[in-house]
């Protein structure tokens, strides 16, 4: 199988989905591994580590032309839609709910589309979750950082100081991206929201956290009532392969402090906060109600040597697989099953058919057909 790395082209988007010992194992597997000129810089991976992977570089164009497997990072751009064929099977993060014509273009190629966020493996999401841990802890990072007075916030350190109260931190969502969150937070000493409407991870917090976490049952009341009181709200909402929920509207944010902040890492998938409309790195921010906004859709790039190998870490076991069978992989990986979100211009996730109108196809009758 020839495996192809296409550079990352999103904005700001630094990370690469293959790292040289992915290729020297895909090599050694005989497989045909191309990278694209350059692609590994922005995680400081130089050409030379892949060529003495045994991978060959390549342009851009036949990266994607000579490629039976392509595995990103991102989801395709726009300029990249004309480079798909039919005959390719893509491995990336898609997050299609966010983006009708990323599905739509996505349907019309043909193509085979294995979506990492929407694998699911007892009742886990393993291939979102170590990015969902890097989103986490930064969300805090982040949020600490806009809520400094010369980034246009309250001027509120997390921490606190000995005669001076901490800040006062609400995480939406007990999921990965919530508990992470929540761990950076708590190790500020901030004190700490966590809603949820469900009481087993609630209870969990309870048990693992210490006691400037309390964990609440998430309802409009109850959320409207923590970020009146919050210096930094986090959005950490997930509901696979569908749109976010929109848990916070424009009223419960003019309820919230001038200066503070609401960081929303469920922007991927639409958003949490009314207010939300996506960012970049390069203009991460924007004010709303006299709140900072930080929207940023791949967080995770601004650490990208760290999330490069945290990523890889989870993907590669499943995409040599698929480079060894194909699409039957699905049938010796039952994870990946429900990852493919689109096949031969159909959908198999039923919260994208429902969100977009599309007509609702089983995976298995895709798989036979193939």
């Amino acid at each position: 199988m020839i495996v192809g790395v296409p550079k990352e082209i999103k904005p700001d988007e630094y990370r690469i989905s293959l790292t040289p010992a992915g290729a020297k194992t895909l090599v050694s597997a005989g497989h045909k591994v191309l990278i694209e000129k350059g692609a590994g810089e922005g995680t400081w991976i130089s050409d030379e580590e892949y060529i003495n992977a045994g991978a060959t570089i390549v342009n851009t164009n036949d990266v994607w032309a000579d490629s039976e497997v392509v595995v990103k990072v991102k989801e395709p751009q726009e300029s990249e839609f004309g480079l798909i064929k039919p005959s390719h099977i893509l491995f990336t993060y898609f997050h299609f709910a966010s983006s009708r014509s990323l599905t739509d273009a996505m349907v019309k190629s043909q193509s085979c589309c294995i979506a990492y966020e929407t694998v699911v493996s007892g009742g886990t999401h393993p291939l979102l979750t170590p990015m969902s841990e890097v989103a986490g802890r930064l969300s805090i990072q982040q949020g600490a950082k806009y809520l400094e007075k010369p980034m246009g916030g309250r001027g509120v350190m997390l921490s606190g100081v000995p005669g001076v109260k901490p800040g006062v931190v609400t995480i939406i969502g007990a999921g990965v991206v919530g508990v992470h969150a929540a761990k950076i937070a708590a190790g500020f000493g901030a004190t700490v929201y966590v809603l949820d409407v469900n009481m087993d991870r609630l209870r969990y917090v309870s048990e693992i956290f210490p006691s400037n976490v309390m964990g609440i049952y998430s309802d409009s009341h109850s959320i409207q009532k923590c970020i009146s009181d919050s210096d930094l709200v986090v959005g950490a909402v997930y509901l696979t392969g569908a749109k976010a929920p929109m848990l916070v509207d424009k009223d419960m944010i003019k309820c919230m402090k001038p200066g503070s902040v609401v960081v929303d890492v469920c922007v991927d998938q639409g958003g949490c906060f009314e207010t939300t409309r996506p960012t970049t790195h390069q203009n991460p921010v924007y004010t709303v109600e006299n709140v900072i906004h930080y929207a940023v859709t791949n967080m995770p790039g601004a650490v990208a040597n760290t999330s490069t190998y945290a990523l890889t870490n989870a993907t590669f076991p499943h995409l040599f697989k698929v480079a060894q069978y194909g699409l039957m992989a699905l049938n010796y990986d039952a994870s990946l099953k429900s990852g493919l979100d689109i096949a031969f211009g159909k959908v198999m996730n039923k919260s994208l058919s429902d969100l977009f109108d599309y007509s609702l196809t089983n995976v298995e009758d895709v798989l036979l057909a193939s």
